[in-house]
């Protein structure tokens, strides 16, 4: 068990209920990620389901969870032989802080595409791609030592005082602990990136507020590659597009999330 499995893992009380414990090694100055709540949700959803795989989830953040025990709830709301449909809620100190709508089903390792597009924007070479600085200590960014990202240079010109006016945010994703991707690394990874509305000049802590992704396929081993992109940014919220494409060159999870523009 790696400890992205240990700090995401879901432990069966009864039929509906769940026990977590939220790690705050994947806290960023405070807030944990909201990928990784979602990991650690899933498993419970996945843990009631028949079915293998979480391949549609969509999850309103009702407030900040912090680091420490909590309780996933599960009703099944619906099943059949393709299909599970799950209601998960992470409930913390009797309070719910995130709701989610899981539909799991069980998806072939060797399927292949009938037809694909191609990725919606081009990568460099992992070799010509950058890291962000190490952060300071004192930033509590402790996700930051969970996982490795090698960026697209103009979209973390934003660090240097020269955002590209464009929200957008790419790189190469992976653990930084070895361990091939699965659902749940996913899970992560679709909210592993700086906000996209950094390269439009905003910055500061930009709070999801709710987060919809698809499974579409399971990852191949190997590096993931995170295409990031916005819409619209207006009126203090902008949203924010996310392609996981896997090292076979197959799209295996989108996303979409609406945020609160950060202060800062």
């Amino acid at each position: 068990m790696t400890k992205f499995d240990e700090a995401t893992q879901a432990i069966r009380v009864d039929d509906s209920t769940y026990d977590v414990c939220l790690d705050d090694g994947y806290s960023m100055s405070g807030p944990l990620n909201g990928g990784y709540l979602l990991a650690t949700v899933l498993r419970a959803a996945v843990g009631a389901s028949p079915h293998a795989h979480p391949v549609s989830t969509s999850a309103q953040f009702l407030r900040a969870p912090v680091p420490g025990p909590a309780t996933v709830r599960v009703e099944q709301l619906k099943t059949g032989r393709t299909a599970t449909m799950i209601r998960a809620t992470l409930v913390q100190d009797g309070r719910p802080y995130i709701e989610t709508l899981v539909t799991t089903a069980t998806l072939d390792e060797a399927a292949v595409p009938d037809w694909s597009s191609g990725p919606s924007a081009p990568m460099p070479d992992p070799a010509g791609c950058v890291k962000l600085p190490e952060p300071k200590p004192e930033s509590r960014m402790n996700f930051s030592t969970q996982i490795e990202l090698l960026f697209d240079p103009p979209t973390i010109g934003w660090l240097s005082g020269e955002p590209t006016g464009r929200p957008e945010s790419r790189a190469y994703f992976r653990m930084a602990e070895p361990q091939d991707p699965d659902p749940y690394v996913l899970a992560f990874a679709v909210d592993a990136l700086p906000p996209v509305v950094f390269s439009a000049g905003a910055r500061g802590w930009a709070p999801t507020v709710e987060l919809t992704w698809h499974l579409r396929a399971l990852p191949a081993p190997g590096w993931l590659t995170l295409l990031g992109s916005g819409r619209l940014i207006s009126d203090g919220w902008f949203d924010e597009d996310v392609e996981v494409w896997d090292s076979a060159g197959r799209l295996v999870a989108q996303s979409r999330q609406i945020a609160r523009v950060g202060r800062g």
